[in-house]
């Protein structure tokens, strides 16, 4: 598939997305509630109409809305990112929040937010933007990541694509060279996530300290690491063409074996797990809802409705805080 063809899926996969961002954020929520996250809430999006765009704790069968809105969430610890505009105008930050969705840092971001996460202690955050303005592909989209130690304010990469990048064991440099999707590893050195070039996506390796990436497998976009550390849940293109949608799948870390998952329909979702044994991902129902479900990791069971009207999920387990040097 051509550069173009990537340019144009991307283009349009973030003008879909800046028009239910804007929608949703229409809205506010009714009677919000104050929000402390426990181990084992889950931390999501809602999609609800009169709650769009705010942050929902889901506890069992009890759902919090909170005042705070984000057009995209994660969390981990107790460190919350959210992705949110920054005033009247089309601009957009990163906010670091805590345990209570206190905003504790703000931080300019450039682009349309698409991808965050945070490290499994909390101390560091990334997020993808889709941004514009890339010779190399006529104006269309391309992507940007960034990743910021919270404990200190350093931003850490502001784009990986001053990284020294090995392809099948070679080094390799590329105008149409593109990232996005990071999941942390518990050592906070070491992440993984997409590389586009080509027409063509592999799964990456990277070290923040050395500043070094490498290619691991072919047709893996928005990578998650398994709590445990094994394994990698992924969105794998149907026929190694994003046009044609995606599946889920999981990829054994040492193996690079992969297993895809039951659920049959297109997944256009950085998947987060649930436990060990399950991940998660939202699948719209129309422009403006969504629902996260989830099916088991090891390619059995069936796909079923894990929070209604909801996306961007996150499972909640507590670390210790990182303290802010």
């Amino acid at each position: 598939m051509s550069t173009a063809i990537v340019a144009a899926i991307l283009a349009g996969g973030a003008a879909a997305y800046i028009f239910r961002a804007a929608h949703r954020n229409d809205a506010a929520a009714a009677a919000p509630e104050a929000i402390h996250l426990q181990p084992g809430d889950l931390l999501v999006r809602s999609t609800a109409d009169g709650s769009m765009g705010h942050l929902a704790v889901v506890d069992g069968t009890t759902r919090k809305v909170s005042a705070v809105s984000c057009n995209r969430v994660y969390a981990a610890a107790q460190t919350v990112i959210c992705l949110r505009p920054d005033g009247p105008l089309a601009t957009y930050q990163v906010a670091v929040l805590d345990g209570s969705l206190r905003e504790r840092d703000t931080y300019p971001m450039v682009g349309v937010p698409n991808r965050a996460r945070v490290s499994a202690d909390g101390r560091l955050v990334t997020w993808t933007a889709f941004v514009t303005g890339d010779s190399y592909n006529g104006g269309q989209f391309s992507t940007r990541v960034g990743v910021l130690d919270t404990t200190s304010g350093d931003l850490l990469a502001g784009t990986l694509e001053t990284f020294a990048l090995t392809r099948d064991g070679r080094p390799y440099q590329a105008a149409d060279v593109n990232f996005w999707g990071v999941t942390f590893a518990p050592d906070d050195r070491t992440f993984y996530a997409t590389m586009s070039t080509q027409g063509r996506r592999y799964l990456v390796e990277g070290d923040l300290t050395a500043r070094t990436l490498r290619t691991l497998a072919e047709n893996v976009e928005c990578p998650s690491l398994s709590p445990d550390g094994t394994r990698i849940a992924f969105k794998q293109a149907v026929g190694a063409d994003p046009a044609k949608g995606w599946r889920p799948a999981v990829l054994d870390r040492a193996t690079l074996r992969t297993t895809v998952l039951a659920e049959t329909r297109s997944v256009d979702d950085q998947i987060a797990w649930r436990d060990e044994r399950t991940v998660m991902y939202a699948l719209p129902r129309d422009r403006d809802h969504a629902d996260v479900w989830s099916v088991p990791a090891d390619g059995t069971g069936a796909p079923a409705v894990l929070v209604p009207d909801a996306e961007s999920p996150a499972h909640i387990e507590w670390k210790s805080r990182p303290t802010k040097e």
